[in-house]
């Protein structure tokens, strides 16, 4: 029977990188529903750490555009931004929450979920191995430490609502809250704390995209050098990763 867990934020991806075959990231507004909807148009995703002086150079070596800040033009962690793509890119998106937990889950097999590919993310995990964590991202305090994001759980209940096999008592309550929530979730999502900052900053677009549910079926799963696991990889859509 398939074992299913559910931790916040990087401590939660460190103690389940310990434990399970494949790791779902989850971070609704925005790191991951940037990568679903630029891996949907055939892009590459590379997550690196957020405002570090060396990214530029990064996305250099690797040939890609560094992603830049919301409404500096161009492409961003706005998903909006990135359903304007029109050819496939390679993308550095450097993000506090959802990137910084990608480079953090070592060899495990590491998916991006979010609302938006739910249900094709818990087929896709489930057919890859029997223990599988799923990890609500959260947002940041000043001092930096964890604040959890109710967009954050829903999107995990989302996936996690999907999954057979023994759930944890965290991954059920997750999934009761997305039940819960699902009538009215976009509602949900607008009006929580991170939805009404993006708003009120003017990308109630990005929220409105990042509340759709089960709109895709892309899966962008994270790719590494297996020679040097201490790369941070790239996301790439699962159909297409080979």
């Amino acid at each position: 029977m398939p074992e299913i867990y559910c931790e916040w934020g990087e401590h939660g991806v460190r103690q389940l990188a310990e434990l399970c075959e494949v790791i779902v990231i989850v971070d609704v507004l925005s790191f991951t529903t940037a990568v679903e909807v630029a891996a949907s148009n055939g892009s590459t995703v590379f997550p690196y750490r957020f405002r570090d002086e060396t990214a530029a150079q990064f996305a250099g070596e690797v040939n890609a555009e560094l992603a830049r800040g919301r409404g500096m033009g161009g492409y961003s962690l706005s998903p909006a931004s990135l359903m304007k793509i029109e050819e496939p890119l390679r993308l550095v998106l450097p993000s506090p929450n959802g990137s910084t937990l990608s480079l953090a889950t070592g060899d495990v097999l590491t998916v991006a979920g979010c609302l938006r590919n739910a249900s094709a993310v818990a087929d896709y995990a489930q057919r890859q191995g029997r223990k599988i964590g799923v990890v609500p991202a959260g947002e940041r305090w000043p001092d930096y430490s964890l604040r959890p994001a109710l967009e954050d759980i829903l999107g995990a209940g989302a996936i996690l609502s999907c999954l057979g096999g023994i759930k944890t008592a965290e991954a059920q309550t997750a999934v009761e809250m997305f039940e819960a929530a699902r009538p009215c979730l976009q509602n949900r999502i607008m009006s929580c704390v991170s939805g009404i900052e993006l708003v009120e900053c003017g990308y109630e677009r990005d929220v409105q995209i990042s509340s759709e549910l089960n709109a895709s079926a892309c899966v962008p799963v994270l790719l590494r050098d297996k020679t040097d696991p201490s790369t941070p990889g790239a996301y790439v859509d699962a159909e297409t990763s080979g």
